[in-house]
């Protein structure tokens, strides 16, 4: 395994937001909300706090008031508000470049009445205890150097019954796979773009990292669980 390599916290030059924004990233925010939306379709909550699922049960529960920690250019915040009707989100972010990107881009989805972005510190958060009915985040975790501050902040202004889903990279095994990482999802990207994924997986969690993390948290390591070839995910139920 990799030793975890560090990257600046806020990524907040003109440069980088441009070049975020610019990435295709249409296949991972849709799938993002698929999995989210499949997840609080599925699961009821059991008696001693972690996620159950079941084929046959289906239970809604609308999405009122979300919480999009480290939305970059609220991209996923976008696309959950096409797929949500009734939904509001607050997607905050702590670089200024990113949250410009993020306004033009709302106001270009005609969504200013249903997304607000804020600039907030994801590890000081200024909303009440229990402020939202769900709290997600991608790709935000490899950012913080001491992410369990940012995992108790989520989880104190998460609603009871309300869902927690959080997905970020996961650390590679080596440089090679590294290497062919960026030349699978970045390869067409210029190279400033493949740098910036480069350093991300570099600083990504490992699967045991996260799952130490959250337990430390009261989250049963079950909700953490490896989705892609690059990706973890934590689904829970409060």
């Amino acid at each position: 395994m990799l030793t975890r390599r560090l990257e600046p916290e806020v990524m907040d030059t003109a440069e980088d937001a441009r070049d975020y924004d610019t990435m295709d990233h249409s296949t991972v925010n849709r799938v993002f909300v698929d999995d989210l939306l499949t997840f609080r379709s599925r699961t009821r909550e059991s008696s001693d706090r972690r996620l159950t699922t079941s084929a046959t049960e289906e239970i809604a529960f609308p999405f009122l008031n979300v919480l999009d920690v480290g939305t970059g250019t609220a991209l996923i915040p976008i696309e959950l508000c096409c797929r949500e009707v009734a939904c509001r989100v607050t997607a905050i972010d702590l670089a200024a470049e990113m949250l410009k990107l993020a306004d033009l881009n709302i106001t270009r989805a005609d969504l200013a009445s249903r997304i607000q972005a804020e600039r907030i510190d994801a590890k000081h958060m200024p909303y009440a205890v229990g402020a939202f009915d769900a709290v997600i985040s991608n790709s935000i975790v490899h950012h913080i150097p001491k992410p369990r501050a940012v995992f108790t902040e989520m989880l104190r202004v998460l609603r009871p019954s309300g869902v927690l889903f959080v997905r970020d990279l996961l650390r590679p095994q080596s440089l090679a796979e590294v290497d062919h990482l960026v030349a699978t999802y970045a390869g067409r990207e210029n190279a400033h773009s493949q740098q910036l994924f480069r350093e991300s997986l570099h600083a990504a969690l490992s699967l045991a990292e996260v799952r130490e993390l959250t337990a430390a948290c009261g989250i049963s390591a079950s909700a953490v669980q490896q989705s892609s070839d690059r990706h973890w995910t934590l689904a829970w139920r409060k």
